[in-house]
């Protein structure tokens, strides 16, 4: 990741408060407050939201495409995201598919008919493939991004499948409409992490999704096309195995490993990554892992609450289970795999030069040795720990620790007294 890396968490310094709220959530140790401003270092960043849900003053949020992005193609197919379904209520999915097509989209391809294809390449990859375990699934990019950033030794563990996605955008332009001019192919998302893996992808050299549009952006039109809908395209297609991607334990379900776990929520999902490193899940095949509670349907980018959308989508799966896997022979047609490996980025480089980079390492050590260790918050950075890192690479002194520099006030007002105290006494020069 460099410093143009494209992120789609951004920061409105204008709303921003500098009440170090961020700070304490971000799981990559991304943001500092300085000046009494946040800043969000972007090497760190994974993009996970979990700053947009925190932030008491609306600072943060995420960039996506607008939806006058489809302007600039002649043919638009829409790629709603199973959680999108549950964004509606009492509403049917074919309802919800036809309201895109009404609002300037030519065609509709189910992201959970791609994640049909991922479970089924997931389980064959469990059964023959004799790789490290467990093995973690690849379908959240921020949960991939943080194990670049934070647990680089579990890279190996990742399925290497593309995205449900990747998968869905490959399928129509590649098969449903492979000489079509003026393609453009919209990914409904619900979370920030998505939109980036479009910019900056993983697995991949390019995306094939030409633009990613917010969920909650695109809702408002969408309910008031709704209405108008008395009969409904037959366009929904996807079973229940796909639609239940779009919450936590359902992509586990689907893979339908007897050894399996699934975490939501970026804290829990650390958590266990933590035990994976210190290798008490090996006796777990496969690991579902959310950064959103809750799953997708909890995603930065929904409208609705996340409990009720979980259930609602439960609903809708279930009225599906009858359905055949339509797209489970597209698995022969073409190979999902990454064709580009990923590999650690590391937040911290403190030197080109070894023996000075070791100098630095052991200077942070001595700095954050002086410092309180109560991980405040209140110098602007998350932990005392980063706050050394930050004094050694000069982004920050030792009196932004607020302790510090109480103990530098009050040395400094015992110089002053004792300076007072040793004044000599003036005489009195007045001659009357």
């Amino acid at each position: 990741m460099s410093e143009e890396y494209l992120h789609s968490v951004t920061l409105d310094k204008d709303l921003c408060k500098g009440c170090t709220n961020c700070i304490s959530h971000c799981p990559t140790e991304a943001i500092r407050v300085r000046d009494g401003k946040a800043m969000i270092i972007s090497n760190r960043c994974i993009d996970c939201g979990q700053c947009i849900r925190t932030c008491p003053s609306h600072a943060k949020k995420a960039v996506s495409d607008p939806l006058d992005m489809l302007n600039k193609y002649t043919f638009k197919v829409a790629l709603p995201a199973p959680s999108f379904y549950a964004q509606f209520k009492n509403v049917p999915i074919d309802t919800v598919l036809t309201a895109l097509k009404k609002i300037g989209f030519d065609d509709v391809y189910e992201v959970a008919s791609a994640a049909e294809i991922a479970s089924i390449a997931t389980a064959e990859l469990l059964e023959k493939v004799k790789s490290p375990r467990p093995m973690i699934s690849s379908s959240c990019p921020a949960v991939v991004r943080l194990i670049q950033v934070r647990f680089p030794s579990l890279i190996e563990h990742v399925i290497k499948i593309q995205t449900p996605m990747e998968i869905a955008a490959r399928i129509v332009k590649n098969q449903i409409y492979p000489d079509k001019r003026g393609l453009g192919v919209f990914f409904i998302s619900p979370c920030p992490a998505k939109v980036t893996s479009v910019r900056v992808p993983l697995g991949n050299e390019k995306s094939e999704v030409d633009g990613v549009i917010a969920q909650k952006d695109i809702y408002p039109a969408l309910r008031k096309i709704i209405k108008t809908i008395d009969k409904p395209e037959h366009l929904s297609k996807a079973s229940s195995l796909g639609i239940r991607w779009g919450h936590s334990d359902g992509e586990s379900e689907a893979v339908n490993s007897k050894k399996s776990i699934s975490v939501d929520g970026i804290d829990h999902v650390i958590r266990v990554l933590e035990q994976i490193e210190s290798e008490d899940f090996h006796h777990i095949e496969f690991i579902e892992a959310m950064a959103c509670p809750g799953g997708c349907v909890g995603g930065t980018l929904t409208v609705e609450n996340p409990f009720i959308a979980r259930s609602r989508l439960k609903r809708y799966s279930m009225a599906c289970e009858n359905r055949g896997i339509k797209d489970s022979d597209q698995l022969t047609e073409f190979d999902i795999s990454w064709t580009k490996e990923i590999y650690s980025h590391p937040v911290l480089k403190l030197s080109e030069n070894m023996s000075e980079a070791i100098k630095m390492m052991d200077e942070i050590e001595k700095i954050d040795a002086e410092l309180p260790g109560l991980d405040c918050g209140s110098c602007g950075a998350p932990t005392c720990h980063s706050l050394a890192e930050d004094i050694v690479t000069g982004k920050a002194q030792k009196t932004d620790c607020i302790f510090i520099l109480r103990d530098e006030i009050k040395k400094v007002a015992g110089q002053m007294a004792e300076l007072e105290r040793r004044m000599p006494q003036t005489r009195n020069f007045d001659k009357r």
